[in-house]
């Protein structure tokens, strides 16, 4: 059974959505939220109904960053302990971050501290005027480590030199332009413009777009070297190959749908 702190559901049509449930709390983070959100990313990892991911908050925020309570217990933590509980975070972080399967923050409140960090690691992020951010860590004696390789690649470092060290309050038209959301919508028009952007994944195939987030990450950084050339060279070969683009390259020769879209004809372009 799911611990209501994060509810997981899956829709026929394809959309998985794991929603913060602590609106009294404004979907504060402590070890239970920790654990319930892997769960539920491990659950929709395993599940081939599931195609694209949507990350959600009840309430008037999407996440307030760390639960006080939390806070408290790790400040009489040894640094071991410290260490040990830290790298729970840093575990979520990187399973969202490599979720085989395109991930979107639906983000109509504030998102502050590893709130930032979970928006961040998702693949696509739209947001509403109502949506705020800052990395708080510096006014707390303490520093936004687990996040910074997210947030970073988010918003460069640049941008991260100034908000992570003066912790300013980042409307949603700033986080706009500095990469941190990639759509900004009227609240009513929010879950319209998420069917938008999922209908446009989902007519991707499933294994190309889990190969791609992989490719991404990997060309992002480093020389276009001789290895980083045969990386890709292969990558696309060992796709050429496989009954996926096979598929695909059949569907639009024939000019029809491919069938890894026939379980998610509801959701509309």
């Amino acid at each position: 059974m799911s611990d209501p702190c994060v509810l997981t559901s899956i829709g026929a049509d394809g959309v998985a959505t794991l929603t913060f449930n602590r609106p009294d709390l404004h979907n504060a983070i402590d070890e239970r939220v920790i654990g319930a959100l892997r769960a539920g990313l491990r659950q929709v990892a395993d599940d081939p109904a599931a195609r694209v991911v949507v990350i959600a908050g009840n309430g008037k925020s999407f996440c307030a960053g760390a639960d006080l309570n939390w806070m408290k217990r790790t400040a009489g933590y040894s640094e071991d302990e410290n260490y040990r509980d830290a790298l729970e975070f840093t575990e979520l972080l990187a399973a969202l971050d490599r979720m085989p399967k395109p991930t979107i923050a639906r983000v109509h409140g504030p998102a502050y501290g590893g709130g930032v960090g979970i928006v961040s690691a998702c693949d696509i992020a739209i947001g509403t005027p109502q949506a705020a951010f800052a990395f708080s860590e510096v006014r707390l004696g303490l520093v936004p480590a687990m996040i910074s390789p997210y947030a970073l690649a988010a918003i460069g470092e640049r941008y991260a030199r100034r908000y992570m060290l003066t912790a300013e309050r980042i409307d949603a038209a700033e986080a706009l332009r500095i990469g941190l959301l990639h759509e900004l919508c009227p609240a009513e028009t929010l879950d319209e413009t998420i069917r938008r952007v999922v209908a446009q994944a989902l007519r991707g195939g499933p294994a190309s777009m889990a190969t791609c987030k992989t490719l991404i990450a990997d060309v992002a950084h480093g020389p276009i070297d001789r290895a980083k050339r045969e990386r890709t060279a292969r990558m696309i070969a060992a796709h050429r190959a496989g009954d996926e683009a096979r598929e695909g390259m059949g569907a639009f020769l024939e000019k029809r749908p491919p069938r890894w879209t026939e379980s998610s004809q509801g959701a509309k372009p």
